[in-house]
């Protein structure tokens, strides 16, 4: 494995799909195929749209090696292996690198709120376990940290195939303080669907995308469109997009996307693990208006 693998593009961050309480392999499998079909860039299993909150340690790594085997080296996987327990994140990196992923993607540590230091010493145990690509992903809104741009830069000086990160802290000014600090040691990419297009607009690459399980052709499009500059038909794909791109969030990730997912037969089940739950009808309502204004659009 190339250690400075670039990682520019669209890449799914696929649901996990359930049916009565158990992952149903089949219909991610289906996904995987299709997904593969329309042209996305990869793949990525597990994270939190795939639910791992609530997939046991032995289905988070099923769903890894399903997705591997079902891409076939097709487009790389990206396994969702980060945890607030360093050990955890160790083992599970461990495991998915022997299964065969291409690279890692490792939130901040969540709730237990470490310090710059200790996210230092968090992410680099784990760097020393694999020489495969690591993609860091910050998401404060989730985590309640940042991983701080003197941290990054400190993680690239130090392992070489630390050199992505998904970025979802709802900041323009903070990709541009990251791309200002590393230039081109860094690829960065979106979070946030709806944060593609400002973020590409000042040097992001692409997105780990939500959106893009019910709409991969459209997303990469749009991805497509700002990687070669063209801003006039990329704002007006982003325009036509940003409705849907708002309303698969307007309850928690990843139920609303279920939804619509089953409504466009890409899946069986909308099923969600608790604590998640099924929409309300206003949010279902507005949901669905949203995605039939799309298609008529």
């Amino acid at each position: 494995m190339n250690r400075s693998r670039s990682f520019t593009g669209t890449y799914t961050a696929l649901v996990t799909p359930f049916s009565r309480g158990a992952i149903a392999y089949d219909d991610l499998r289906k996904l995987v195929a299709a997904q593969i079909k329309a042209g996305i860039s990869g793949l990525v299993p597990v994270g939190t749209t795939g639910e791992s909150p609530t997939v046991s340690h032995e289905e988070h790594l099923d769903v890894i090696r399903c997705t591997i085997d079902a891409a076939r080296g097709r487009v790389p996987v990206i396994a969702g292996t980060g945890s607030n327990s360093t050990h955890e994140a160790i083992d599970m990196t461990k495991a998915a690198d022997a299964a065969g992923a291409d690279a890692f993607l490792l939130v901040a540590p969540y709730y237990n709120r470490p310090t710059q230091e200790g996210m230092f010493l968090h992410f680099a145990q784990i760097a020393e376990v694999t020489d495969k690509p690591i993609i860091l992903y910050s998401i404060p809104g989730r985590c309640g940290v940042e991983i701080g741009v003197p941290l990054i830069e400190r993680l690239r000086a130090k392992y070489p195939h630390v050199a992505h990160i998904k970025e979802a802290g709802g900041s323009v000014d903070r990709v541009d303080q990251i791309i200002s600090a590393l230039g081109n040691d860094i690829t960065v990419l979106s979070g946030d669907d709806s944060l593609t297009l400002p973020f590409m607009a000042v040097g992001a690459q692409g997105v780990i995308s939500v959106a893009s399980n019910l709409y991969p052709k459209e997303v990469g499009k749009l991805v497509s469109l700002a990687l070669a500059h063209d801003y006039p038909k990329a704002r007006a794909l982003h325009r036509r997009l940003y409705p849907v791109f708002k309303s698969l969030f307007i309850e928690s990730n990843p139920a609303p996307v279920k939804l619509a997912m089953v409504e466009a037969g890409i899946i069986g089940s909308e099923e969600v693990r608790p604590p998640l739950c099924a929409l309300s009808p206003a949010s279902r309502k507005t949901l669905l208006a949203s995605l039939a204004a799309f298609r008529k659009a």
